[in-house]
């Protein structure tokens, strides 16, 4: 996810530097999304990686 998210972040550098500010934007959403979304997956595995699954082994 986080390879997404990098991917649509330089798609959005490249549109913006072209001057297409209505694809820039876009890209640049996309890309924060899946970076907050992949942020807040790998919090909660911490989380129960720290907490359930110490119980179980």
């Amino acid at each position: 996810m986080i390879k997404w998210a990098i991917i649509f972040l330089v798609i959005g550098l490249i549109a913006g530097a072209l001057g297409l500010g209505g694809v820039a934007g876009v890209s640049m959403g996309i890309a924060k999304f899946l970076f907050i979304g992949a942020l807040l997956i790998a919090v909660v595995l911490f989380v129960l990686g720290l907490t359930v699954f110490r119980k179980v082994t």
